[in-house]
């Protein structure tokens, strides 16, 4: 397949699903080797038939839908972001569920992939030295689309390269070596919850004190796709809750119900209702 060709059939394609090409431009690699995968699975000859094919077969949008969705994760990702969170955000937001008599914080990783967002949360939590996190658990819900992440994150183990970000001394106690993986502890999986959910058209149950949607729908989604999913987001954050975008993404201009945490950063404090 051309590269020059699989272009063109995002740029058509990508806003009947409500995704957006300037989000997929530098991936657009894992995109269109799916792609490939699947003429080969039709029998078609090219990306033309398969506009034809689209066109004659509505349910294949679903497959294409699926096609579309990247799957690029690692442990410690946006190392910066999780310092800010450990020794900042994270403590501020536990002593006000302590204060509020709540017995947990709770936390939503929305699109977590093969779960190593929330399993680097879970870490995190056990091993930071700050003093208002030892005081109170973690419940962290995590959250895909993605039936074969889940397994993945169900199995919870990893090449090196997924986990080499992490600071060593975490890594080691983490992890066990197995088989060529890194195999996660059991201890560091107890407070995670993996549910298959779409944050396109749905949320778990909340109120969540935190919720993390980095490198998802704030990259890939159209613009009234990302209000919307930001207003869900908002629906069960609580009222002075983060929500955690990726290094480089933003809330859409004027979105209601959050402000900036902190001016330059990804974070935004829920406003109260």
């Amino acid at each position: 397949m051309d590269d020059r060709d699989c272009v063109r059939f995002l740029q058509l394609t990508l806003p009947r699903l409500q995704l957006r090409w300037r989000g997929f431009r530098r991936v657009r690699r894992q995109v269109c080797r799916r792609l490939q995968q699947r003429l080969r699975a039709l029998e078609l000859p090219d990306l033309a038939a398969y506009e034809r094919y689209l066109d004659l077969h509505p349910p294949e949008w679903n497959r294409l839908d699926a096609c579309c969705r990247i799957t690029i994760s690692r442990f410690y990702r946006d190392h910066g972001i999780f310092r800010l969170l450990e020794h900042e955000a994270l403590p501020q937001l536990a002593r006000l569920a302590r204060e509020n008599g709540r017995q947990q914080l709770d936390a939503w990783s929305a699109g977590c992939g093969a779960g190593e967002e929330p399993y680097t949360l879970a870490i995190l939590w056990t091993h930071s030295p700050e003093p208002a996190l030892l005081q109170i658990p973690a419940a962290i819900t995590a959250t895909d689309a993605d039936p074969v992440m889940l397994q993945r994150a169900d199995r919870a183990c990893y090449p090196f390269s997924s986990i080499r970000g992490l600071p060593p001394d975490w890594r080691d106690v983490a992890f066990r070596p197995a088989d060529g993986e890194y195999c996660l502890q059991p201890y560091y999986r107890q407070p995670v919850r993996f549910m298959a959910q779409d944050i396109r058209h749905a949320t778990p149950g909340g109120p969540f004190d935190l919720v993390l949607c980095r490198n998802l729908a704030f990259t890939y989604f159209a613009d009234d796709l990302q209000r919307a999913t930001a207003a869900r987001i908002g629906s069960v954050l609580r009222p002075g809750g983060l929500l955690v975008l990726g290094e480089h993404e933003k809330l859409p201009r004027d979105q209601d119900g959050f402000t900036p945490w902190r001016a330059g950063l990804p974070l935004y404090r829920r406003l109260p209702a």
